[in-house]
């Protein structure tokens, strides 16, 4: 009887053992500029991704989920120490996020070097695009020049024949006025270069008020963009100068610039606004669950989230084996919110990118509303250069 029960009870613990393998877990790292004045950008990144989770059952691909959050402060030295810390002490299998440009630059190959895959969400530093793309970085953003070569675009549509840039002195802000003149065929009147976080534009204003340009493009994000729009406002040129731009009038920053921002004209691979079912969930959602309408930085997360789950689901969530992960990444389906969505070779998206201008709604609120496709299943300037 005793045997017989023993062997009873090694049976239930062989088989407690099976199932407790056959539950998949995953790791993930989610790095963003969470503090200081670009803060709201990570946070909206993050907020969305864990809302992707939530939708997803609390799971991706059927693995449970661990996220581990770090905070690179916009600092390129320690984005690359916590990207150290998240490969070597955590043991993740994904790292996702990454807010700006420079942060990327400098953890991007001692991530994919460790043979980590990295989901990016947002920052799309033209290098990475190129001859510098590595098998191990997918993203589902943007090249950076892509996303300003909608405004390019639409500036030649609204007959601007000279328009004067502004952005800040780093690489997506050279990427940015690149990816302008790359379609723009009038005269560049002037291009400035602003230190990162400058608070204070009034000189450049008075410059480019001087320069009697027929628009201006500028990218300013985070709270450089609220510090720029309302000085610009002050100088009373909003309304009177024609003001383009990307990432600057966004949701992060429309809250704190409210009517101040109504008669900007953006370009943006999102708007709040678009018509799909998933759009429709995903904003609902947030709204609801944040009490905040969602950027473009949101929606490339929650995509993120989604383009994970896709994947996991297709390895039967496991991560361990990084060539099928690998290779479930770049074949995954699922319906982006921002509309369509494929991988082109470079293992950036090929997507649509839209005018989006800021006007009153229907209870008299600023808000964004989609005026159309600028650019239709765009692919980025540099995939060719990439040999994957």
């Amino acid at each position: 009887m005793k045997s017989r029960m023993h062997s009873v009870v090694m049976a239930a613990g062989l088989a407690m053992m099976a199932l407790t393998a056959q539950a998949q877990s995953v790791k993930i790292g989610f790095m963003g500029t969470l503090s200081g004045p670009a803060g709201a950008l990570g946070q909206d990144q993050y907020d969305a991704f864990m809302l992707g989770i939530e939708h997803a059952g609390g799971k991706l691909g059927g693995a449970t989920v661990q996220v581990i959050k770090e905070d690179d402060q916009l600092k390129a030295d320690l984005g690359v120490q916590l990207a150290q810390k998240l490969i070597e002490r955590d043991k993740v299998d994904v790292i996702t996020g990454v807010t700006f440009s420079n942060v990327m630059m400098a953890i991007h190959k001692p991530i994919t070097d460790a043979n980590v895959l990295l989901v990016g969400s947002n920052a799309g530093p033209t290098p990475l695009t190129g001859k510098g793309c590595s098998r191990n970085f997918f993203s589902t953003s943007w090249n950076n020049d892509s996303l300003h070569e909608s405004m390019g675009q639409y500036a030649n549509d609204a007959g601007y024949k000279k328009v004067y840039l502004l952005a800040p002195n780093y690489q997506a802000g050279k990427d940015a006025l690149s990816g302008f003149k790359r379609m723009y065929k009038g005269a560049v009147v002037d291009e400035v270069y602003t230190t990162v976080n400058q608070p204070d534009y009034s000189a450049e204003i008075a410059q480019l008020q001087a320069a009697k340009p027929d628009a201006i493009y500028v990218f300013y994000p985070g709270g450089m963009g609220v510090n720029f729009v309302k000085q610009y406002q002050q100088a009373g040129l909003l309304g009177k100068l024609p003001m383009l731009s990307t990432s600057t009038v966004d949701g992060t920053t429309l809250p704190a610039l409210k009517d101040i921002a109504v008669g900007a004209v953006t370009g943006s691979p999102y708007s709040p606004d678009l018509d799909n079912p998933q759009n429709k969930k995903f904003v609902e959602d947030f709204k609801k669950k944040f009490n905040r309408v969602p950027s473009l930085y949101a929606a490339q997360s929650y995509d993120a989230a989604m383009l994970l789950n896709a994947a996991l689901a297709k390895t039967g969530g496991k991560a361990d084996n990084k060539d099928a992960l690998r290779a479930a990444l770049k074949s995954a389906e699922f319906k982006s919110v921002a509309g369509p969505f494929k991988f082109n070779t470079n293992q950036f998206p090929i997507r649509n990118f839209y005018r989006v201008d800021v006007a009153k709604d229907a209870s008299g609120q600023a808000a964004f509303v989609s005026k159309g496709v600028v650019l239709k299943d765009h692919a980025d300037a540099y995939y060719k250069e990439c040999k994957l």
